[in-house]
């Protein structure tokens, strides 16, 4: 055990990240696309093009997908539905052109960094922060640690945002209900089509 907390003692200390939790992490002006992803969406103040790059892989395949891409930049979320795919398309070629050097159509933990430290940086597309989270998270991030803290109370939980929230819990509360009303069911009569039932 204590040999465990040794190892992961000694991989935590080689990540360069400092995390600000449950704080905004202030951000210059001047700032590039990935400092403010980082600061906006995963509350990290200080990282590297290696840690940048791990935290983006989302299946720690060792390489980015027009996928990976995508997601990065926000561009599978609910908030982006109103962006051409053209648009979207045109994130992911220009990033692919920055960095694919060997033109595999991914990008490699080596293309990356090597092209970061080169001075390659991923643009901004003014097209946001690139929300990549899950619902809850993403209003935890943006909403709840803005606006609220642990001292809240339900009864203050009066915003848009707060309600939007809790409205999408009661719905999945309720569609969660039925399922496990139908699963209890032997037969389910509106899953028999019109043609095989008795008329009558």
């Amino acid at each position: 055990m204590r040999l465990l907390q040794l190892s992961l003692c000694a991989c935590l200390g080689t990540l360069p990240l400092t995390f600000a939790h449950g704080h905004q992490v202030p951000v210059a002006a001047n700032a590039d696309w990935a400092t403010r992803h980082m600061a906006e969406e995963h509350h990290i103040a200080e990282f590297d093009a290696g840690s940048f790059f791990n935290l983006h892989d989302y299946d720690s395949s060792g390489s980015w997908t027009a996928d990976d891409i995508r997601k990065t930049y926000g561009l599978k979320d609910e908030s982006t539905k109103d962006i051409p795919e053209s648009k979207k398309a045109e994130v992911v070629a220009k990033v692919l052109e920055l960095f694919d050097r060997d033109r595999s159509g991914t990008i490699t933990y080596a293309e990356y960094t090597i092209g970061h430290a080169r001075g390659q940086e991923l643009p901004d597309f003014g097209l946001g922060p690139g929300h990549h989270g899950d619902a809850e998270y993403e209003y935890e991030i943006h909403h709840f640690e803005k606006y609220h803290d642990e001292n809240t109370r339900e009864e203050d939980l009066v915003h848009p945002e707060d309600i939007a929230h809790f409205k999408m819990h009661d719905q999945l509360e309720e569609e969660a209900a039925k399922q496990e009303r139908l699963d209890r069911m032997s037969i389910v009569d509106a899953n028999i089509p019109q043609k095989f039932r008795k008329s009558g």
